[in-house]
């Protein structure tokens, strides 16, 4: 017990330096995790006596290393420069001008819910949904008298749909790559999951809603610049290869920008890099937490961690308990539901396996409920970024955020009831 103990430490390193310091400062965002894994790092290898100092680095590097590693990095990459390609050469706004043309006046909250569906799942980023609809979200309820947080929450919770299904996700990439299975089948199995709460959510914000009219000015949409999107999710979903999903996206935005004139050559070429840079904290995150977890597996802290999350279990239920319950956990205390998945992807494939979980299911498990608990803490990335747009404090949307709500109990209820059936 005392070896698992020290071989975990590394962990209880992270999570308490992070948690702390960042209590201490009062703000998540102000304490760079990068510098908490760096830390935890540099105590991990410390900590592993018994071998040479050059044999613990090297143990670190070749966690940091690994194929699968490499693989996740590569395709931060790709998708960094395509979101940055597609946000300078206007399609997002684009997008968000076609969305908000097709929303009946009547169903203005069910509209906007639907908007951030669609915008998200084709981003693939929360944040970046965010950052484009809430402006609009909260000038809309300032001229038909709605509660600014309501339509707030209406934003975020439609981000976390697409943060959670969409193929160029961090969070879809992470959790598949760490389970290996296909980005194709993990859409799948998790639709079974969330889409019916996303229904059942709309037809709450229609009854909400049905008294709030539309805004009369909507720029007119350039539909061109929608296509890069659209190619992306509809190629994502019959099966092509992510990587070069995202060579193809690249390729259209800047074919398309070029020709609109958003941008010549250079201009895409420093848009890529901008976003290729944008990633780079992530991809550092990344390779820390591969090096970490290298390390915490060779000491034998994986195995005593199964060994203790699983002294009861005697199911596969019992275990995609154990996964969702760890992931939930992590993802608290560190306010980034990519890191938290990262964090415990190992862990979770180790459990899965042992217990026969379907890898598909378990990843489905694994960022249905980090997207949850992202969307139900007010110091993450999301509320933060959506409070500040709108005006608000962050702890005012919280009693409006229903859709994250839905999909922890959906995913709790597949769970329990083994559904959807051919997964589990």
């Amino acid at each position: 017990m005392r070896k698992g103990l020290i071989a975990l430490s590394p962990l209880a390193v992270f999570v308490l330096l992070y948690l702390v310091t960042s209590i201490i400062a009062g703000d998540f965002y102000k304490v760079p995790i990068t510098v908490a894994f760096m830390a935890a790092s540099a105590y991990a290898v410390v900590v592993s006596g018994g071998i040479p100092l050059r044999q613990r680095i090297n143990i670190y590097s070749q966690g940091a290393g690994t194929g699968q590693m490499m693989l996740m990095i590569w395709i931060f990459i790709l998708a960094g420069a395509f979101a940055q390609t597609a946000k300078t050469m206007g399609a997002i706004d684009a997008t968000v001008n076609l969305t908000l043309t097709l929303l009946p006046g009547n169903m203005l909250l069910a509209g906007l819910f639907v908007a951030a569906c669609f915008i998200s799942l084709s981003v693939g980023t929360s944040v970046g949904t965010i950052v484009a609809l809430t402006p609009i979200a909260a000038g809309i309820a300032q001229q038909t008298d709605a509660s600014v947080a309501m339509m707030t929450a209406v934003v975020v919770g439609g981000s976390l749909f697409g943060d959670n299904l969409s193929f160029i996700s961090d969070t879809t990439i992470v959790a598949t790559s760490t389970q290996g299975c296909k980005l194709s089948d993990k859409f799948r199995v998790n639709s079974f999951i969330v889409v019916p709460a996303a229904i059942v959510i709309a037809l709450i914000y229609i009854v909400m809603g049905a008294g709030i009219t539309s805004p009369q000015h909507i720029p007119d949409v350039a539909f061109l610049k929608v296509v890069p999107y659209l190619v992306v999710l509809l190629t994502a979903i019959f099966g092509m290869n992510v990587m070069a999903v995202l060579t193809l996206g690249i390729l259209l935005t800047g074919a398309i920008g070029i020709w609109q004139g958003a941008f010549d050559v250079y201009g895409w070429f420093a848009a890529m890099g901008s976003g290729i840079t944008g990633m780079g904290e992530l991809i550092i995150i990344t390779m820390m937490a591969g090096g970490l977890l290298e390390i915490i597996k060779h000491n034998g802290g994986i195995d005593y961690i199964i060994q203790l999350l699983t002294r009861h279990v005697n199911s596969k239920r019992g275990a995609e308990l154990s996964i969702a319950g760890l992931v939930s956990l992590v993802n608290l205390c560190t306010a980034n539901n990519t890191v938290a998945i990262i964090t415990i992807g190992g862990i979770a494939k180790q459990i899965g396996d042992r217990f026969g979980v379907d890898n598909r299911k378990c990843a489905s498990i694994l960022d249905t409920f980090s997207c949850c608990m992202q969307g139900l803490i007010p110091y993450g990335a999301q509320l933060l970024m959506a409070a500040g747009l709108a005006g608000i404090n962050p702890v005012g949307i919280l009693p409006y955020l229903y859709y994250p709500l839905a999909i922890g109990i959906a995913a709790l209820m597949a769970i329990l009831l083994r559904y959807p059936r051919r997964y589990s």
